[in-house]
């Protein structure tokens, strides 16, 4: 029976996946900073484990608890994350901050303390990235820019972490419904307002904000299909999917000049002549 720790399961992509790999037969322990989220889900196979991934000794006793428990951990899920929809010019500095720690620092640190139990017995780890980590998205720069890192951060993992035999698989969704994108609009407003240099442009904001709405993937339905990956005998590098997933991944193949142009064409932004 494998045994699966999965960060960030409160709604989404982790959620679902937790429910996924326990009626499969794994031991999840799925955490969220609120554990009395997930008590509707729990079970023998499921098991709510309060973790702050941005707090060290919260990181500690989480991962702790599943050795005491469990006696070793086969899978780490780097699921937890935030994104935010802004300007990177006008977005709020706090809020960058706590993006990539979350985002991108805490996926390290994950990583770092889990391996002690893992290089003995070797492993697998599954970090969470994105199809905006591929191709950029206007107004959602910070996150794409976290999801990319991701992308390397596994790439470079994948090698380093080899003579552990423990495996490094990146998953890459696009459009699947979640609740992130409605909590990244905290604040959207502003940029509608007089003092946002945005205010022009504040229409391409908010379309940042609903093209994921859009006939996304349900949860459950690319939990299924992750899970597959995440339980698979031999590791992909790589799990796409998600609505849109192809079409990411070719745009962001595309020329940067050729890119640019359609995606400012699709959001309204001018290429606005140099001053002289």
């Amino acid at each position: 029976m494998k045994t699966i720790l999965i960060t960030g399961c409160s709604t989404g992509i982790g959620r679902a996946l937790a429910v996924e790999l326990a009626s499969r037969g794994a031991k999840v322990f799925a955490t969220a900073r609120r554990p009395e989220t997930l008590a509707d889900i729990a079970s023998p196979q499921l098991i709510p484990l309060p973790l702050d991934v941005n707090n060290a000794d919260s990181r500690a006793r989480a991962v702790a608890t599943v050795i005491e428990q469990a006696g070793h951990l086969d899978i780490l899920i780097n699921n937890a994350g935030v994104s935010l929809i802004a300007p990177i010019v006008e977005a709020p500095f706090d809020r960058v901050q706590n993006l990539i720690e979350t985002n991108l620092t805490s996926t390290i640190a994950m990583i770092q303390q889990v391996f002690p139990h893992m290089a003995e017995r070797g492993g697998r780890i599954v970090n969470l990235g994105s199809a905006i980590g591929v191709m950029p998205s206007p107004f959602s720069g910070v996150y794409c820019a976290t999801k990319a890192a991701v992308h390397m951060l596994s790439d470079v993992l994948r090698l380093e972490l080899a003579p552990f035999g423990i495996d490094v698989v990146t998953v890459q969704p696009a459009a699947v419904a979640s609740e992130i994108e409605d909590r990244s609009a905290e604040g959207l407003e502003a940029f509608s307002a007089d003092g946002s240099r945005y205010k022009p442009f504040f229409h391409a904001l908010q379309m940042r904000l609903e093209r994921p709405k859009q006939n996304p993937v349900s949860a459950e339905a690319y939990a299924r299909d992750l899970a597959d990956a995440v339980l698979a005998q031999h590791a992909p590098r790589t799990v796409f999917g998600g609505r849109g997933s192809t079409t990411y991944q070719v745009a962001g193949r595309l020329p940067g000049a050729v890119r640019d142009f359609f995606l400012r064409r699709e959001f309204g932004l001018p290429n606005k002549p140099a001053r002289g």
